[in-house]
């Protein structure tokens, strides 16, 4: 089994002014400045609070994203592997390698929150906003190598993220329309350099390696190979920069709209639909009608979007749209996926208030993906996750529940979670920025 680590993207934002002038922050997407309020208090709006409401749910639905997403990770590191079979290895397949590609999506909606949302900041307030961003990729990258130090088989991304927030922060001041040009072309560009570089360049990889100090303290002193160095963290590990930026970028892109608009909502639910669709459909074309492809005995290993997949030959290989397989067709169908996602949950917690109270623990979650990423993997380091029986299930359930009930009864009292208020404090430094 594949361990892919995801992250807790909300580590990214942070706080902001609130509208009252209260200083009130979550780690990541949402900033609830702009309402005041807790996650817990949040659900209590209801739509008819007119448009202080649809801004709530607005920002509730993304961190109700970033939940689910935390779950993701959750199932994809102890739960049982795709092979499980029937509606448990279906679900288990849905969270491989879709819910990293919805946390660097919703990494980029971060950055832009920080820096500006409509419209970058300027001046001191725009300096700050860079000083805050470069504080976070810093500490992500120093606790990341941390995590990753441990040994685990999770490939941690939080240092990963690092790299993320300083390669996208020069485009933060562009427009939604420039920055989905950008991320279009990326998406189409950077995977061929990838596999060019890749295939082309081992020796020197482990060259650079052996000098790294990143890829020496991430390996404990084995730094060859190591996914927590330069190398790893652009071109060989899970969540290499090289093609993981389009995800950035878009959701750079979709954090410049105005999510409060019904229309606007609707349009970018449909291209995000469409995304998914060309993505998983143009590979499952391709593959059939290329060809030399390995043909597959059914959907749950169909290589147009299934982690057990096998490898296709040669070239073929830039055919499939499996996660994790750095080709444009799985950066396009999983950016579609981290639109519809995100689309949806917005549509839900601005529609329904029961829907918002009944979901209050999961948003909770995603208010604070940073403390519940790093209990993750501890939890994977305390168990021993090659030691987990084959149907981890209960296993899985178990740490769910503990995490949920945590992050529900925590928001109820204070703004931040306990790694998210550290995280706070650590980048109020830029406020002394002139």
């Amino acid at each position: 089994m594949a361990h892919h680590g995801v992250p807790a993207a909300s580590v990214a934002a942070g706080p902001e002014r609130a509208a009252g002038g209260r200083r009130d922050g979550v780690a990541g997407l949402v900033q609830r400045g702009r309402t005041g309020m807790t996650p817990a208090e949040v659900t209590r709006v209801e739509p008819a609070d007119g448009k202080a409401a649809r801004a709530a749910g607005r920002l509730v639905g993304v961190d109700l994203a970033r939940g689910i997403a935390v779950l993701g990770m959750f199932a994809a590191h102890l739960g049982p592997t795709p092979d499980h079979g029937g509606v448990v290895g279906f679900v288990m397949e849905l969270a491989h390698g879709r819910s990293s590609a919805l946390f660097a999506f919703l990494a980029g909606f971060s950055i832009v929150l920080i820096t500006g949302r409509r419209a970058a900041k300027t001046g001191r307030d725009g300096r700050q906003a860079v000083v805050k961003v470069l504080i976070r990729a810093g500490i992500l990258l120093v606790v990341g190598t941390g995590l990753t130090a441990l040994g685990t088989p999770v490939e941690v991304i939080l240092a990963y993220y690092g790299l993320y927030f300083v390669l996208a922060l020069p485009l933060s001041r562009l427009r939604a329309t420039t920055l989905a040009v950008i991320a279009a072309l990326s998406a189409l560009v950077l995977p061929q350099i990838w596999f060019l570089v890749t295939d082309a360049a081992p020796g020197w990889f482990d060259a650079v390696d052996g000098h790294d100090p990143l890829a020496w303290a991430s390996g404990r002193g084995d730094a060859v190979g190591s996914p927590g160095g330069l190398i790893g963290l652009l071109f060989t590990g899970s969540y290499p920069a090289l093609t993981w930026l389009p995800f950035v970028l878009a959701g750079m892109a979709v954090a410049r709209l105005d999510l409060s608009d019904r229309v606007i909502r609707l349009r970018v639910l449909a291209v995000g639909i469409a995304l998914a669709v060309l993505g998983y459909g143009g590979s499952a074309v391709a593959l059939r009608v290329v060809p030399g492809t390995v043909p597959s005995a059914g959907l749950m290993d169909a290589p147009w979007w299934s982690d057990l997949a096998e490898e296709q030959p040669g070239w073929r290989e830039q055919l499939v749209a499996v996660p994790h397989s750095e080709t444009t067709l799985s950066i396009v169908a999983n950016t579609g996926v981290a639109i519809a996602v995100l689309i949806a949950c917005v549509l839900a917690c601005a529609r329904s208030g029961r829907f918002r109270r009944v979901s209050a623990p999961l948003i909770a979650v995603g208010t604070m993906s940073l403390t519940a990423y790093v209990f993750h993997i501890v939890a994977v380091a305390i168990l021993g996750i090659d030691t987990l029986p084959a149907d981890s299930l209960p296993v899985l359930l178990g740490l769910s529940a503990i995490v949920l009930m945590f992050a529900y009864c925590w928001t109820r009292f204070f703004a931040r979670g306990p790694l998210e208020w550290l995280l706070h404090r650590a980048t109020a430094v830029a406020g002394r920025v002139r």
